[in-house]
């Protein structure tokens, strides 16, 4: 039996083509010349469009479903007599049988942010028909091809006893370009997390021994195989200690470290800090300190080189105390262990120092996602193309995952660790070789799978123009005033050299005076000498200032200031330095905002109310009445209603205020308690920039 289109839709008081439109949003594909229903599909539309919303729901839904079966059983037995035709009968189930998917109550499915309802059927082997009618009762009128977010699914799921997991987006632009790891580590699961092996910087001086440690602790004499002293290999390796691992990032030096900070990169959770038991604190050693101290990573002093007859590690400790790094056997918190790594003593001490550490910090990372890395540094190779040594900071890296790093994408086609060994998979803190790369990338980038070769490439190209238009590395001055304004920055960080001890001590002083409640000045590195490359490079990674005062700045460090588009601003005058600081810091407070009175207008006439709006003949008896301002409805002393000003009209012109002695009509959105003879008391926000007191 049928029904014809007309009456149907006469009983839903739409027209024939409303009706038919409606039909084609809800996935029955009428055709457009049809003129009759089925009854089955004529009752379905008039319980999805009748006016009881309930009924409609649970009536749509069991007709949705029985239409839906009726469908399933022609297709099977079209499909049967299409195999079977002018043949003999065969019996073989496994053709003659669909087999469904069967999901146990309590499982979890893996799906998108966002998924359509056949897609969701096939997932979790539910009846499309019995979804669609979960999201009927849950208010949403949807077809086969429905799109729908992870939170509705969810909800359906939870109904039927399952239970959803979202797979991750990919990372923005914005995040992989930037360097935001932070971000890119974000887990929205906490039970996805598992504890993984910390990763080791080995800063400090120059010839206090940083290589030689790591060379110790890889047991491979690197510094005596390798010409120039030059460590090499993949840049870094894992050791086992006590069943655990730890990664050792193989590039000692903090120039290494801060090249990768300098592109947003915080690819390291410990610094150890080698110092000669033999001579003390360093210049490098306090640049050493301030690279780890705002890298805000934790500090392990090695005291290096105790086999040697002059060594002195109690001086040591007190040069050291002198820079707040206060050893704990004196009461701090600052762990320090004596060390040789000639004779390797103390060394086991060390290791077990790093565990004690890596456990305080709780360091965790899932495993279970796609992998996000950092390059640590990277090459042309002879034999494989370009190849670049990766962290792997979250997740895990397989061999044909496709992958972006900066500007450059690729799939993984070797994996190698540091031994040479070929790689199928690398987990977390695992540091990898990799080759498969359209470019090399810079040290710092960072590393992310993405679905296919395709998107790589997108994502690579898109990263590529944007870097066009601005520097990646460093921030100039300009950028840090613009990031002041837009209140992203609350703290000013700054490198500062001199030419004297004094003259050092007296900024620093006159700079701790300038102070408020929400903005700072953090003074990152300073010392007694010419402006140096390693003072850019810090300031670049910290996104900060260089400030000489009456020191110069030799022509090569010019150039890396360019590059890194670090300012370097020179000064000969204390007060202009301190002035102009102020001057830069002030525009780190937010504007304050204020309310500025504009004037009363007394309610005369109500002309027109509905519920969206309401417009009111007023008389201006003070000040002046603006559009858009705000206005605090009063009778008497009590206040009935803040409002704002939708527009104003003046006899029958809009205008943009009304002055005192005038009367107008104010139109207000919204429908208010308002009677004749309230007062309107109108004002305005404004902000308004503080200074430093």
């Amino acid at each position: 039996m049928s029904q014809k289109i007309k009456d149907v839709a006469d009983k839903l008081n739409l027209s024939t083509k409303e009706l038919k439109n409606k039909l084609d949003d809800l996935g029955f594909g009428v055709k457009p010349q049809a003129r009759t229903l089925e009854d089955d599909i004529a009752e379905l539309i008039l319980s999805e469009l009748s006016e009881d919303e309930e009924v409609a729901i649970e009536g749509a839904a069991n007709v949705y479903a029985e239409i839906y079966d009726k469908e399933a059983d022609r297709e099977i037995i079209k499909k049967q007599r299409k195999k079977t035709a002018g043949k003999k009968e065969k019996k073989d189930k496994n053709k003659e049988e669909e087999k469904k998917v069967v999901i146990e109550k309590g499982t979890t499915i893996d799906i998108p942010a966002v998924i359509s309802v056949k897609e969701f059927a096939e997932k979790t082997g539910l009846n499309a028909a019995k979804i669609i009618g979960e999201l009927m009762k849950n208010g949403i009128l949807a077809n086969i091809n429905q799109q729908i977010d992870f939170d509705t699914a969810s909800i359906i799921a939870s109904d039927l006893g399952l239970k959803l997991k979202k797979i991750r987006d990919e990372a923005s632009i914005e995040d992989l370009m930037s360097g935001n790891l932070k971000e890119l580590l974000k887990e929205d699961e906490s039970s996805d997390l598992q504890t993984r092996p910390p990763v080791i910087s080995i800063m400090g001086h120059v010839d206090h021994g940083k290589t030689k440690i790591l060379d110790y602790i890889r047991n491979a004499n690197v510094v005596d195989s390798e010409s120039g002293g030059i460590t090499q290999h993949i840049g870094a390796y894992q050791v086992e200690k006590n069943g655990k691992k730890i990664t050792f990032l193989d590039t000692p030096g903090h120039e290494a470290f801060t090249a990768m900070r300098a592109r947003g990169a915080k690819a390291t959770d410990i610094a150890i800090l080698v110092v000669a038991a033999d001579e003390g604190v360093k210049p490098q050693t306090v640049e050493a300190i301030n690279h780890a101290r705002d890298a805000g990573i934790p500090i392990i002093v090695a005291i290096n080189k105790i086999d040697k007859e002059a060594a002195q590690p109690d001086r040591v400790k007190g040069e050291l105390a002198e820079h707040d790094l206060q050893p704990e056997d004196w009461g701090g918190k600052t762990i320090m262990a004596p060390v040789s790594a000639i004779t390797g003593e103390g060394m086991d001490n060390l290791l077990d120092m790093i565990l004690i550490v890596a456990e305080m910090e709780d360091l965790k990372a899932n495993p279970s996602r796609a992998a996000v890395g950092t390059v640590i540094e990277s090459h042309l190779d002879k034999n494989l193309g370009p190849v670049a040594t990766v962290l792997i900071n979250t997740g895990t890296l397989k061999i044909m995952d496709n992958v972006v790093i900066g500007s450059t994408n690729g799939r993984i086609k070797v994996m190698k660790d540091h031994n040479g060994k070929n790689m199928k998979t690398a987990e977390p803190s695992k540091p990898v070789l990799i080759a498969g790369l359209s470019e090399t990338p810079l040290s710092g980038d960072l590393l992310q799978v993405v679905k296919d070769e395709k998107t790589a490439r997108t994502q690579a190209q898109k990263i590529a123009l944007l870097k066009k238009s601005e520097e990646l590395a460093g921030m100039a001055s300009k950028d840090i005033i613009s990031m002041i304004v837009s209140g992203k920055l609350k703290t000013l960080k700054l490198v500062i050299k001199a030419d004297t001890k004094g003259s050092l001590e007296a900024i620093l002083q006159a700079l701790d005076k300038i102070k408020d409640e929400e903005v700072a000045i953090k003074v990152i590195h300073s010392g007694v000498g010419n402006v140096t490359e390693g003072d850019v490079i810090m300031a670049s990674a910290s996104a900060g200032i260089v400030l000489g005062f009456h020191v110069d700045v030799p022509s090569q460090v010019e150039k890396t200031a360019e590059r890194e588009t670090v300012d370097i601003l020179k000064y000969t005058i204390i007060y202009k330095l301190i002035e102009d600081m102020t001057k830069l810091l002030a525009g780190l407070i937010e504007p304050e905002i204020i309310e500025v009175k504009l004037g009363k207008a007394e309610v005369r006439q109500i002309f027109y109310t509905s519920k969206k709006e309401m417009v009111i003949g007023c008389k201006v008896t003070n000040g002046k009445v603006q559009k858009k301002a705000k206005a605090r409805i009063m009778r008497g002393e009590e206040l009935i209603k803040e409002v704002e000003i939708e527009s104003l009209k003046k006899v029958k012109e809009t205008v943009e205020e009304v002055k005192d002695g005038n009367e107008c009509g104010i139109k207000l959105k919204g429908n208010y308690d308002i009677q004749e003879g309230d007062v309107l008391e109108v004002y305005k926000l404004e902000k308004t920039i503080r200074t430093l007191e």
